[in-house]
């Protein structure tokens, strides 16, 4: 059966449900998730397990994230995006250089981010896009985050000035919205700011270098195999044969001497579990290899 993860290039316009549709009907199969929602206006990186290698997906959604952006300052929206309608315009002539990348700074390390109106979070089991779409206010609580980099490349002024648009490159935890980014920048620059483009390059060790398009998936149906997308990403420990029969049963064996979940793998290279240390022994969270060195579903 083949397992592994997918690096689909997601196209704009396209949902990430829509890419999963996709990719079940490419691979032949039911068994698809994915690894963190695209916005449909973004593209880049989506994450897609098939099969076993769905049971890696948890892992991967907690991961740093980098993103390419363009942030429009000048205009807020009722979105924070270019696909929604425009709510304010103040003209952003007078904002320098170096007042922009000052706003970065401050967005940047651990603070507090209220999420856009129009994220999938859910308010009394609805999703906020959702209740926004049907005419209600929505206000979200700020959550913490963290933004580890908002690297400003080009600022060009369009529209005879009035407004700015602002190429960045924000590396980020997950949970952060680029969008909510892009509405602070422009409010703490006191001008409005929304989001135009957004393209994701990296998703945790996963890069947009590996990524394809799902007309070359169409073509060449290329999977990372479940051996090397858990060795890429987690902490590796290699097992002894005996180590690898008694994890293969769900047993425990001696503690790895790490803090993290660690990927655990036979001699021969295959990905036996994901462990973690319970104080004397380390406990397998998910066991992929059965005894007998048969997948375990």
């Amino acid at each position: 059966m083949l397992s592994g993860l997918v690096i689909v290039d997601k196209p704009q316009g396209w949902t990430s449900h829509d890419v999963v549709g996709r990719v079940r009907r490419l691979a032949g199969t039911r068994k698809v998730g994915h690894a963190g929602t695209l916005d449909p206006m973004a593209t880049g990186v989506l994450v897609v397990g098939i099969n076993r290698a769905t049971r890696l997906l948890s892992y991967i959604v907690g991961t740093s994230k980098t993103y390419t952006a363009t942030i429009r300052l000048g205009q807020s929206t009722v979105t924070d995006d270019a696909e929604g309608e425009v709510v304010s315009e103040t003209i952003a002539a007078a904002v320098t250089e170096d007042q922009i990348r000052a706003a970065a700074k401050r967005l940047t390390g651990q603070i507090l981010q209220v999420p856009s109106s129009v994220s999938a979070i859910k308010v009394a089991g609805q999703r906020s896009y959702a209740r926004v779409r049907a005419g209600e206010s929505v206000e979200l609580e700020s959550r913490p985050i963290t933004v580890h980099s908002f690297e400003i490349h080009d600022i060009r002024r369009e529209r005879g000035g009035r407004v700015l648009d602002v190429d960045a490159t924000v590396r980020c935890s997950s949970g952060t919205y680029v969008r909510a980014l892009a509405r602070d920048l422009g409010l703490d620059l006191e001008v409005g700011g929304h989001l135009t483009a957004l393209r994701r390059t990296e998703v945790g060790p996963y890069g947009i270098h590996e990524a394809r398009t799902l007309e070359e998936l169409a073509e060449d149906f290329t999977v990372l195999p479940l051996a090397e997308a858990a060795r890429a990403l987690l902490p590796v420990r290699e097992l002894s044969a005996e180590e690898a029969v008694e994890l293969s049963f769900g047993r425990r064996i001696a503690p790895s001497g790490r803090d993290a979940v660690t990927a655990a793998f036979a001699p021969d290279g295959s990905l036996v579990a994901l462990l973690k240390d319970a104080g004397p022994a380390a406990r397998p969270e998910l066991v992929f290899a059965a005894h007998g060195g048969e997948p375990a579903e």
